[in-house]
């Protein structure tokens, strides 16, 4: 399974995740697929369905063994996947007495899934880590720009104020979400596959079940009747990964335009340089976090395109998950390692922001609007207020000239969306309660 920028020598400093790479690469599938065979020699020996002796024997010699890619390679290619030539080399290390019983009625596909699952259960763990700190990170941030005021933008252009806070906590809104959905998307994914060779254990009938709650118990996975054509597992992990891809995304975007040469409102991280420009800071940490949000998208609307499995077992919708699932995984670990950085670099310029609202004073019109409406219907508020704003005098002088008698400058100052905003972005880290996994 490539994983193209995740252990590139050019780009593995920018779009790379070592430690998240190695729990999802080929190695690690392999150790999965030794230990599936190990627990299920052990179930089955301590259930008489192989010999006690051989399940003991099986399980001792495949410990401490490990297998290379390179050495199954030219059986993949014959065969399409990996188990029959690990069976193979596997009985190598074997008296054939013992070996006889190796793999003893299992299918390629329960030993594939379950190692994946294996896999998926210990990269979810580390991407639930560092969600949590991120998290961490971001409300503190919202918290000490509680009172930073900048004008908020809708549709691109200027609306109303808002604190840096708000913005902030709004990043941080569909991370806490995912976060909360760690717990029912593990449960199912993190699930035993064993069927056999149609799905029917017909093999090891009336054992099937039996030795399959007992891979569970071995494997620390919730036991679940064969699930070859049902992919609502690795369906969930892909759907929370997606949604989480499309969270930091956001965090992305808005640094790289509050960091605008014409906005500059906010910078975060390290900013690069230009070939050829000396004056520039290229956004490159969002930029990047940009890059492997839309990776795992990609990947994720790849999944979604696969074909329904087909009859017992798919050989082109199974195997697209091989790749693809591994590159989401990669991706969002590298994304929130980026996301982490960011939010702990990041940096408001509150001269800027006020400046924004300063020159655009047309920010507080809906405000303005809202108070002439306590003196008139509110639909004449409105009218009002958008005539005087169309003069191109400054919002507030115009409005102390047609409209005496109020104060419009205490009225209308900014600071006045401090409180209410605060009061969101309080709210929103209150929604998050850290489910464990």
């Amino acid at each position: 399974m490539a994983l193209t920028f995740s252990n590139s020598e050019l780009y593995g400093n920018l779009f790379g995740d070592p430690e998240l790479t190695e729990l999802v690469d080929e190695k690690a599938a392999i150790a999965g697929m030794i230990r599936f065979e190990r627990a299920l020699a052990r179930v089955q020996g301590g259930l008489g369905v192989i010999p006690a002796l051989s399940g003991q024997a099986i399980d001792a010699a495949l410990k401490d063994l490990a297998v290379s890619s390179k050495t199954l390679a030219p059986g993949v290619a014959a065969t399409g996947v990996a188990v029959p030539a690990l069976v193979t080399e596997l009985r190598k290390h074997l008296p054939s007495e013992h070996g006889q019983f190796l793999h003893w009625g299992a299918t390629s596909q329960d030993v594939i899934d379950t190692a994946h699952v294996i896999c998926w259960d210990t990269a979810t763990r580390l991407l639930a880590s560092r969600l949590a700190t991120l998290l961490d990170i971001l409300e503190d941030q919202s918290r000490a720009q509680a009172r930073t005021v900048m004008a908020g933008r809708t549709r691109s252009q200027i609306a109303t104020p808002i604190t840096f806070g708000l913005r902030i906590a709004q990043w941080a809104a569909p991370m806490i979400e995912a976060e909360t959905g760690l717990r029912p998307m593990r449960n199912a994914l993190l699930k035993i596959q064993f069927g056999g060779a149609s799905g029917g254990n017909t093999a090891l009938a009336p054992n099937g079940p039996a030795i399959a709650a007992g891979l569970a118990q071995e494997l620390g996975l919730r036991s679940a009747p064969p699930w070859h054509t049902n992919r609502t597992g690795p369906l969930a992990l892909v759907n929370w990964l997606g949604g989480l891809a499309i969270a930091l995304d956001k965090m992305a975007t808005d640094l790289m335009v509050m960091s605008r040469s014409e906005i500059q409102e906010a910078r975060a991280g390290q900013g690069g340089g230009s070939s050829t420009m000396p004056q520039k800071a290229n956004p490159v940490s969002a930029e990047a976090l940009s890059v492997l949000c839309h990776i795992a998208r990609s990947a994720q609307a790849a999944f979604s395109m696969a074909k329904a499995h087909a009859e017992e077992r798919d050989g082109v919708a199974w195997t697209l998950e091989w790749t693809l699932i591994p590159q989401m995984l990669w991706a969002i670990g590298a994304a929130l390692a980026h996301a982490t950085t960011l939010a702990r670099t990041v940096q408001a310029d509150p001269d800027r922001m006020a400046a924004q609202l300063t020159t655009n004073s047309g920010a507080m019109a809906e405000a303005a609007s809202f108070i002439l409406a306590d003196t008139m219907p509110r639909a004449e508020a409105q009218a009002l207020v958008k005539q005087i704003a169309a003069s191109g005098a400054p919002l507030i002088e115009a409005l102390e000239k047609n409209v005496p008698g109020i104060d419009w400058r205490a009225q209308l100052h900014p600071d006045a969306a401090i409180a209410p905003c605060t009061q969101i972005a309080e709210q929103v880290f209150a929604t998050r309660r850290s489910p464990g996994i």
